[in-house]
């Protein structure tokens, strides 16, 4: 009766163990090739490189502190264009419809937590709860209208949560053995022969 009992538990056990191993793997999206429109920049322009931003933000909920979340852009034209994220910026600095700031990237400065003008044409970031938005922006001489990004986000557990999902499964499995094959009774059986 008892190894019949054990049956929910190690099952229970074998599948938080499960759990662990797959979010120490992760998960990881496919490459996403997108065409983002990037603001030129003439020469001639003596206040600097106007910046584009989206018109609305990525909102990453509180739920989400349980997982890591890392986000990577990729692009080639690095010398002639880059990207950033902010979590907040100036009012005044908001895009009009089609996604146009009156700022440049020095408005920006401070608020820029990834990436920016300085960047290699790679962008990495660990997105937690909060607003997000991307900037992007050409670099001086630059009369690029438009970059292909290539955008990919890896996934994976908080890592408490893993070591408290893998503690529960190791118990879990643990006390199903014992419960269908009681040491004691094992090792008077050892003894005994």
């Amino acid at each position: 009766m008892m190894k019949i009992l054990s049956i929910l538990p190690g099952f229970v056990g074998f599948l938080c163990i499960a759990i662990m191993i797959g979010s120490i793997i992760g998960f990881s999206t496919e490459e996403v090739v997108t065409d983002i429109p990037i603001v030129p920049c003439s020469e001639d322009e003596n206040i600097g490189c106007r910046v584009a931003m989206t018109s609305s933000d990525i909102e990453v909920p509180n739920a989400f502190n349980l997982l890591e979340i890392k986000v990577s852009v990729d692009w080639e034209e690095a010398e002639r264009s880059w990207f950033g994220v902010i979590q907040q910026y100036d009012q005044f600095c908001e895009p009009d419809s089609n996604g146009l700031t009156n700022c440049t990237e020095v408005d920006f400065e401070e608020y820029i937590i990834a990436g920016g003008s300085d960047s290699d044409g790679k962008l990495k970031f660990s997105m937690e709860p909060g607003d997000y938005r991307f900037i992007t922006g050409g670099k001086d001489g630059s009369t690029i209208s438009n970059q292909d990004a290539t955008l990919v986000i890896e996934i994976h557990l908080n890592s408490a949560i893993e070591l408290i999902v893998g503690g529960i499964g190791i118990f879990l499995f643990l006390s199903a053995t014992e419960m269908a094959f009681p040491l004691r009774e094992l090792y008077r059986k050892f003894r005994d022969a």
